[in-house]
């Protein structure tokens, strides 16, 4: 059997989380390959160093002294090595960094020496192998991932090795060009990992016991998810759930592995298992919560829009020509609605109004901001009756006025538009209907 582990940054974030790391990956034989992020917080109001390496980098950047800093990441590091009592060092690295920062290296290099540090002394730490990312995940010249030359670069690579680290985050052009994911990117590099070795199981330790059936910022105390599917954590995830980046579904889905969400904390707990599928029965009729604030809805009237020909069309390409995507569309026999992010509609609001104004001629185009959508996601509700009307009773009960609802065909989700205001109440109101009263 073979496991592949991520290790979140404030799994890391000093020597005695480290040791807990430690202890993980030895008690079972199958965890082989170990994808590590750059250290996290060691307290609240602490630093990442990954802001220090930002921060430091643009210092240098604009011509001004560094050194400092860069003294103070690498004291992180010492004090790492110090507490596990490794006869290690990593002087020349930093003297690298140095020359790079003061070359102008770009801040996706500067980013991305939080994991490649910290992986270095992972695998010293563990006595493995360690397999720059920079060597195995290939970006194209444009910056662009290229999954095929990865997978190809990356399994070779591995075939190698019986057990290594390979550093989250990024990657590399062909020319030796570092280039980073997007912020959680090392969620990424464990499910290439993952894909590469054909693992059994990838496990992604974090700091929390699983991925929650709400946001524990709005819901206090929610459960945890014990089973999730790849579909329904695609939707929570598009909506804003956050355990595990989106992109990271990818390539194990591809290739059929499950992921198990863990707790470096608390080891001993099930966390979540997210499969492809289930004959599981969930505990309740929906899997989860998730949602966004700040949408703008753009409401639209033409008296016999549904026998126009090609009128949605127009109406979407004035967003598209204005560079702006759509999040949902409901429509009714003379309305349409389009929910756009308001941070990216304001600036271009009256050029995409004029837009649709010349392409469509409506009898009236009204836009309300400061919107919310929430996302109710189950495989339970297809088979449950009723769920739509316990969702809005709840909703009601709660003095919360539906700007909108969508529900997909698949009946995984529904969504659900309310005023910013509301957002808190409604996501609370919806947990204690479903979880609390376990309906």
């Amino acid at each position: 059997m073979i496991k592949v582990v991520k290790f979140g940054g404030s799994s890391l974030a000093n020597a005695e989380q480290f040791t807990k790391v430690g202890n993980i990956i030895r008690a079972d034989e199958s965890r082989r390959y170990v994808v590590p992020s750059a250290p996290g917080k060691r307290f609240s109001g602490d630093t990442k160093v990954t802001d220090m390496l930002y921060h430091c980098y643009e210092l240098a950047e604009a011509g001004q002294a560094f050194t400092k800093q860069l003294n103070q990441i690498r004291e992180r590091y010492n004090e790492i090595i110090r507490g596990l009592k490794l006869d290690f060092s990593l002087t020349e690295d930093f003297e690298v960094i140095k020359k790079q920062f003061l070359s102008k290296a770009g801040s996706m290099y500067a980013a991305s020496r939080g994991e490649y540090l910290n992986g270095k002394i992972m695998a010293k730490y563990l006595g493995y192998d360690f397999v720059d990312a920079a060597n195995v995940i290939r970006f194209d010249g444009d910056g662009n991932f290229d999954p095929d030359t990865t997978q190809k670069l990356l399994s070779q690579r591995l075939a190698a090795s019986e057990r290594a680290v390979v550093p989250g985050f990024y990657g590399a052009m062909a020319n030796g060009t570092v280039v980073t994911f997007s912020r959680g990117g090392s969620d990424v590099t464990g499910s290439l990992v993952a894909r590469a070795v054909n693992a059994n199981l990838y496990e992604n330790w974090t700091d929390v016991s699983g991925f929650l059936v709400a946001d524990p910022r709005v819901v206090k105390n929610p459960e945890i998810i014990h089973t999730i599917t790849y579909t329904e954590l695609r939707e929570l995830s598009y909506m804003g759930a956050s355990v595990l980046h989106e992109e990271a579904i990818f390539p194990v889905r591809q290739a059929g592995i499950p992921i198990n969400i863990k707790n470096t904390n608390a080891p001993d707990e099930d966390g979540t298992m997210i499969v492809e599928s289930t004959c599981r029965i969930p505990a309740y009729t929906i899997t989860g919560i998730a949602g966004k604030k700040g949408f703008v809805a753009v409401n639209i009237e033409k008296d016999m829009m549904n026998s126009e020909v090609g009128f949605g069309r127009k109406v979407l390409g004035a967003f598209e020509d204005n560079g702006i995507s759509f999040e949902h569309m409901p429509s009714g026999i003379d309305t349409m609605t389009i929910f756009v992010h308001q941070d990216e509609f304001e600036e271009k609001e009256q050029k995409v109004i004029a837009d649709i104004q010349r392409a469509t001629h409506p009898d009236s185009i009204e836009l309300e901001s400061d919107l919310a959508l929430i996302a109710v996601v189950g495989r339970g509700m297809k088979s449950t009756r009723g769920t739509a009307g316990r969702l809005f009773s709840a909703l009601a009960h709660a003095h919360i006025n539906v700007k909108m609802i969508d529900q997909g065909s698949s009946e995984l989700n529904i969504i659900i538009g309310v005023r910013n205001d509301d957002f808190e109440g409604a996501i609370n109101a919806i947990y204690d209907i479903f979880v609390l009263a376990r309906l």
